[in-house]
């Protein structure tokens, strides 16, 4: 303690006892994180609002809101439709295909008869994905409800499939795909049960058991009274899963999803109003308005003379005044025109929008050039921007592959196996086989190639060196399937030397 501290802890003793407080605050809060983002004496920071809770209380408090706002995005803004849209055509595409890939060696038989049983249930499985019969619904085959299935998870954050069993004539699989919007996920109108949070019910230790499904969409102008079903999360004998929930966590703890396009409402929001504005105002200063001033006054309505009034288009609105081309305006003794040039088009739009949607393709992982669909730049650039999309593209994909097409494979193929179509020793008795037979891929649409030739030098390059396989390049490039290709080609050859043979007989008679 100095000199002054002595003093005044002599003459005023709370006074010295405030200002130690105050020292040993500071001495806390002024140190690491205190100097910079956690600082309370900043002037850049003091004027901060800040706040933050749980899982609960951040996400799933707020979804209601956030779901109707990237709806309306969806449905309105043109950047937001298309962010949507740029997702689902490369993360899914036309599907999701099944490549069966068997694990012979556990299942201790001979890469031959393992590849023929690959191909017998890629076969079975097509018989039943290919048709909407696959559909609770029966309007979609399997590959069109995963783009329904991903497409309203990136518009709502999450959604729920049960898996029914119903007999169709024709079908020999009764396994069925029941796609539900995540709206209806929710809790009970009477329930207070702390376990149950957004219709996701949990017990003690935090693990998913049940899912309450309201009967209707609670958005519905349907006055039919709600009614809400418990599914348990897994079968207690057969531990079946009953139901899928595709969500992509982002907080531990939480129990529902986070629409894609949550981080960037405002933005997106805001910039379609700019838009609009642009338009409008654009619009506008193409009509060219003719002012007739005149020293009496005029019998007629001035601003009736704008428009006849049984071509308006709103005419019953007194507060609004309708403009058009080329019209002549005859004003009343006294009145002047005054002109108001709107200044458009505004060479500056075009910059502040390509700003704005950088930080709108950075925060959705979609590269500005890929977002707007417009490639001007280099051949380097353009390429590094496809390889940083497709990053986040793939990842997705193995997401929906892992979350909902494999979960639905191996119930389709339990059933399979159980109706004795698809030939599987041991595979109900012993989880390694079960799983040695359920091995699979699931393969999309291609990345596509900027340049072809330097593409294909380069997968040439990777399966000589090993990096790669021939099956794993042919996907990649063009999304097919190299032993199919492999068997094609061979029915060629044989069909190209047949010819040649013909053509070689013909010629020496």
């Amino acid at each position: 303690m100095n000199v002054l501290e002595r003093v005044i802890a002599a003459v005023a003793p709370q006074t010295a006892m405030k200002r130690a407080a105050a020292r040993r605050k500071l001495k806390i809060i002024d140190s690491g994180y205190g100097n910079y983002g956690a600082s309370r004496t900043k002037k850049s920071l003091i004027g901060w609002i800040y706040g933050s809770g749980s899982a609960h209380e951040d996400i799933e408090e707020n979804l209601c809101v956030l779901r109707e706002r990237c709806r309306d995005l969806y449905m309105g803004v043109p950047l937001a439709t298309g962010a949507l849209k740029t997702c689902r055509t490369n993360v899914v595409g036309s599907g999701l295909r099944l490549k069966s890939q068997i694990d012979y060696e556990v299942l201790g038989i001979k890469e031959e008869e393992a590849r023929s049983l690959e191909s017998k249930i890629e076969r079975e499985f097509a018989l039943w994905a290919d048709s909407p019969a696959c559909d609770l619904e029966r309007l979609d085959n399997f590959y069109e409800l995963q783009q329904l299935a991903f497409l309203n998870w990136l518009m709502s954050g999450d959604v729920i499939a049960t898996l029914p069993i119903t007999k169709r004539v024709n079908m020999p699989y009764d396994l069925r795909i029941c796609l539900i919007e995540a709206d209806r996920l929710s809790n009970p109108n009477t329930s207070t049960d702390p376990h149950i949070i957004g219709g996701v019910e949990t017990n003690d230790d935090g693990e998913v058991i049940a899912y309450h499904i309201s009967s209707h969409h609670p958005l519905s102008c349907d006055m039919t009274e709600s009614v809400w079903t418990r599914v348990q999360a897994w079968g207690e004998k057969t531990g079946r899963r009953n139901v899928i929930h595709i969500m992509n966590r982002e907080r531990i703890g939480q129990r529902r999803g986070v629409p894609f396009l949550a981080p960037v409402i405002e933005a997106l929001k805001q910039l379609g109003r700019y838009t609009d504005a642009e338009l409008v105002a654009a619009v506008v200063s193409g009509m060219f308005t003719v002012f007739i001033e005149k020293d009496s006054v005029s019998s007629d309505s001035v601003l009736s003379g704008i428009i006849p009034e049984e071509e308006q288009v709103d005419a019953e609105d007194d507060t609004s005044i309708e403009l058009a081309p080329g019209a002549i305006v005859d004003l009343n003794k006294g009145e002047k025109a005054h002109d108001m040039n709107p200044g458009r088009p505004n060479t500056a739009f075009d910059g502040f929008v390509v700003s704005i949607c950088r930080q709108i393709g950075a925060a959705l992982e979609i590269p500005y050039e890929l977002l707007v669909k417009h490639f001007t730049a280099s051949y380097s650039a353009s390429r590094g921007a496809l390889l940083e999309a497709w990053k986040m593209f793939r990842m997705y994909r193995t997401w929906l592959a892992n979350d909902f097409c494999q979960p639905i494979y191996e119930e389709w193929f339990a059933e399979a196996v159980a109706k004795g179509r698809i030939p599987a020793p041991g595979f109900f008795a012993d989880p390694i086989r079960r799983k040695a037979f359920l091995g699979a891929e699931w393969n999309g649409p291609a990345q596509g190639l900027l340049n072809p030739v330097q593409e294909v030098e380069a997968a040439e390059k990777r399966v000589q060196n090993g990096f790669s396989t021939r099956d794993r390049e042919a996907m990649e490039m063009n999304g097919s399937d190299f032993y199919r290709n492999a068997a094609q080609l061979k029915r060629e050859e044989k069909l190209l030397q047949e010819v040649r043979d013909h053509d070689t007989d013909s010629t020496e008679k």
